[in-house]
Formats: structure tokens, C-alpha cells, sequence
């Protein structure tokens, strides 16, 4: 699904991208950053669909989100020195 597409279906369904992150436990720029693609994943295009028909049917998607009870997603990104993805790197011992 093409990016514009994407936003379009979201509106039908009645919500700004910044609800459609925080129902999925995203944050915004993960969602925006498909712009420059002009393609969102699949996944996303479905599940926006999905919302879409919910409101277009009159059936609210709110208890649902709150029954799967989905945690929010680890920020990723540069690490500290000395680390990799949050964990300690441990020293290598080479054999020449």
C-alpha cells in the first residue's frame, strides 16, 4: 500500500498517525519514516484496513487494543560506547 494510501485509510478510520502508533505501541517516526519509501509494510497496511472497517461497521477497536494489553516497542538507535543494542560487550580472545 502506497504511503498517501495508507494515510487515507487511517482517516477513515478516524485517527491521526500519532493513535495508530500508540494502539500499536510505536512511536510516530517509525510510522512516518515510510514516507520516503512511498510504501508502508504490509503488516501496517493491513491492520490500518482492518481499523478502517471496524469504524465503517460501527464496532469500536479500542477494547480490543486494550485486551491484547500489547506493550510499547524499545526505542533503537545508536548505543553507549562499549555497548551493542544495550548489552555489554564482552572482550574477544583471538588465536593468531
Amino acid at each position: 500500500m502506497t504511503y498517501d494510501a495508507f494515510v487515507a485509510e487511517l482517516a477513515r478510520a478516524g485517527l491521526t498517525i500519532r493513535e495508530f502508533a500508540s494502539l500499536l505501541g510505536m512511536r510516530p517516526n517509525s510510522i512516518t519514516n515510510n514516507r520516503k519509501r512511498g510504501e508502508v509494510p504490509d503488516h501496517l497496511a493491513v491492520i490500518a484496513a482492518l481499523l478502517s472497517e471496524l469504524r465503517l461497521s460501527g464496532i469500536p477497536a479500542a477494547p480490543v487494543f486494550a485486551r491484547l494489553g500489547l506493550t510499547k516497542k524499545k526505542p533503537r538507535g545508536a548505543a553507549t560506547i562499549g555497548r551493542f543494542a544495550g548489552d555489554k560487550q564482552g572482550t574477544l580472545e583471538l588465536r593468531s
